[in-house]
């Protein structure tokens, strides 16, 4: 296991004042992420030009491989930069021939961010099947009687964004390519906690932002297409940087890019590329197996003293991440006011309807909470609620 009080300290000083338990919705920046974040802002603005060419080209390239390496990708190829999750998979969802008739299936209570791009294909004819799930996420034994011969994707968050289920993506990913369907994966919420190896699981896209579970920042991605798969797709956002002869600015030509660079979109940025890299390396050293076995751990702690309370728990017992949802019995008024005096007593929780409009709350951890956080939350708690 890592060093605790050497994480905190350095890369991690809000642990010092706050006790953090919202890494689903925005995590803090580790130190040496900012730090590299605001050494590219100083080159920006000191030498724009000569920062962009000796060192942010090759960042693009650095990063690519860096993130290959942790997902397991066959190539960097198969790697390019995107702003955000929805931009991600929206990319995919376009660049794909459909016919009308052939299906989508996903969750029945997925994000937005991976609802919304496949259900905005109703225009070209897709079906969108919704599949009840069990224990708050999806299985192959719910999804299996929702597909057929017209079933051209299943998608699924690696971890539900709600329930905190965890999904078998490796059970999914085979079920799917027996079948001939292509598997795509919404990671934000898992990447930086549970091992994730695309080719084992058999995912054909994979998309993430950097704000959550990866520990980087809003506006700054990345998009995974394997590569037989990316040569299939005819991408509908075309950017100035994604044809084959894209120096040559004059010279048009729609012809794609090899892999994943098809979709690349447009100037990057650069400043949350290089902290985007940081924070894999961080990930990396502390080990994936290591950030999930502690804090899995968390959760299964936190639903115990959640159950001791008396609260309804919707995250599931055993297949599960980082993250435990309760009932609040609270309006969702009510719900608000108590987000607001954990903000005040410097702990950072929140609220979520779910489709009927009922108040939850969900606590989400990382690599640095602990025990004693989860304690003070605890008796925090009770006293909010006396």
């Amino acid at each position: 296991m890592y060093d605790m009080t050497h994480l905190r300290q350095t890369e991690f000083p809000i642990s010092q004042n706050y006790i953090y338990f919202n890494h689903a919705s925005i995590s803090p920046l580790p130190t040496r992420s900012k730090k590299a974040m605001l050494r590219a802002v100083e080159e920006l603005a000191r030498q724009p030009i000569n920062f962009w060419v000796d060192h942010g080209n090759p960042m693009n390239d650095q990063l690519k491989a860096a993130a290959a390496a942790f997902i397991n990708a066959a190539s960097p190829q198969e790697i390019v930069p995107i702003t955000t999750t929805s931009a991600g998979l929206n990319n995919v969802a376009q660049a794909m021939a459909w016919q009308p008739g052939d299906n989508v299936a996903f969750y029945e209570h997925e994000f937005p961010a991976n609802a919304y791009p496949w259900m905005s294909l109703g225009r070209d004819g897709v079906e969108v099947r919704l599949v009840p799930g069990k224990d708050g996420g999806l299985t192959v034994a719910e999804l299996e009687p929702l597909v057929d011969g017209r079933t051209r994707v299943v998608t699924v968050s690696a971890i539900q964004f709600f329930s905190g289920h965890k999904a078998d993506l490796a059970a999914l990913g085979r079920f799917c390519r027996e079948r001939g369907i292509h598997f795509i994966v919404d990671a934000i919420q898992a990447i930086g906690h549970m091992k994730i190896d695309v080719q084992a699981m058999h995912i054909d896209a994979l998309a993430t932002g950097g704000q959550k579970s990866i520990l980087s920042t809003p506006g700054t991605g990345i998009l995974y297409v394997r590569d037989a798969f990316a040569e299939t797709l005819r991408p509908r956002h075309i950017h100035s940087n994604a044809t084959q002869d894209f120096l040559h600015w004059l010279a048009y030509d729609l012809a794609p890019r090899p892999g994943a660079d098809r979709f690349m979109a447009g100037t990057a940025n650069l400043p949350g590329l290089f902290a985007t890299h940081a924070s894999l390396e961080l990930l990396a050293e502390l080990g994936i197996e290591n950030i999930d076995r502690h804090t899995t751990a968390l959760a299964d702690a936190a639903m115990e003293l959640l159950g001791d309370m008396g609260y309804e728990i919707v995250t599931p017992a055993q297949a599960h991440g980082p993250i435990v949802t309760f009932k609040s019995g609270l309006d969702s008024e009510a719900a608000d006011a108590l987000i607001a005096r954990f903000r005040e007593n410097k702990v950072a929780v929140v609220k979520h309807l779910d489709a009927a409009g009922e108040a939850y709350v969900r606590l989400s951890f990382h690599c640095y909470n602990t025990l004693a956080e989860l304690e003070r939350f605890g008796q925090i708690f009770t006293r909010l609620r006396n």
